[in-house]
């Protein structure tokens, strides 16, 4: 295996299905990066809601500021919130993302206006409390780690070159924001990520648990907020197992601490 591998982008999701934002460092946690997937948009029974039946929430965009995030509709730059990471209300709510439960908190009324009148529905912006555990799957995780409001892992790393492979095969090429990715490494083969077990980015260790199987949301333009059938029918033709098109490695994170892009990749075994 090719072991010049290097950190390429890093990128952290903060509200659940809305727009990613590409940092040059990050800090890894056990739930997933600092700040990735804390807040999340749920409907009045506490149900979440993604771009899976809202595609225009990819219009929905951020950026972080020192004490809060900064959302915006990509198509009206006037229209923007800012959300302190500190605020959240006295009131706890139940919400479920899949088949787990767990407590949430509401961050404020104002909040849930402004992504009501964005959404087209009534709905609450809720944000995950440090002392709410929602464990990782048992049958994937390694010593009972806790995730975020991500759909079950808590980290997916994805080789740049896994990318030109597919693009090479589609008559319009996709960018890598169609999969949502933590971790973006350059150099190396296709796939390459594929046959690793645990890596080691500066004094960070990851155990790369199983493929990560992908849904429609990959075929959702994050520019017009629009679906088409790829890039998922064509990887369906040459990723697919068990029924499952898959795409990327989900991992959990041994240790905490920083990380940069530049940083080279380890491939440990």
């Amino acid at each position: 295996m090719n072991l010049n591998l290097k950190i390429q982008d890093i990128f952290i999701y903060p509200i659940k299905s809305l727009g990613g934002v590409r940092l040059e460092e990050a800090w890894v946690e056990e739930k997933g990066f600092q700040y990735d997937r804390r807040w999340m948009l749920v409907k009045e029974d506490g149900t979440f809601i993604s771009q899976r039946e809202f595609p225009h929430l990819a219009l929905l965009r951020l950026a972080i500021a020192h004490d809060s995030l900064l959302v915006f509709d990509k198509n009206d730059r006037s229209s923007q919130i800012r959300i302190p990471f500190t605020q959240v209300l006295d009131e706890k709510i139940k919400v479920s993302i899949w088949d787990d439960q767990v407590t949430s908190v509401k961050v404020g009324s104002e909040f849930d206006q402004w992504f009501s009148k964005k959404v087209g529905i009534n709905v609450f912006l809720v944000k995950m409390p440090e002392t709410t555990l929602r464990k990782v799957d048992p049958k994937y995780a390694k010593n009972g780690e806790n995730v975020s409001f991500a759909d079950g892992m808590p980290y997916l790393i994805i080789g740049q070159s896994s990318l030109d492979d597919l693009n090479a095969k589609l008559e319009n090429p996709v960018p890598m924001n169609r999969f949502r990715p933590n971790i973006v490494f350059s150099g190396g083969k296709p796939f390459d990520e594929d046959n690793m077990n645990s890596i080691r980015i500066g004094e960070l260790v990851f155990s790369i648990i199983k493929p990560c199987a992908r849904c429609i949301l990959t075929t959702i333009d994050q520019d017009l907020g629009k679906k088409s059938k790829e890039p998922l029918h064509t990887l369906s033709t040459f990723r697919t197992s068990n029924n499952k098109v898959l795409f990327g490695q989900n991992m959990v994170a041994m240790n905490e601490g920083k990380i940069s892009v530049g940083d080279p990749l380890i491939v440990m075994d």
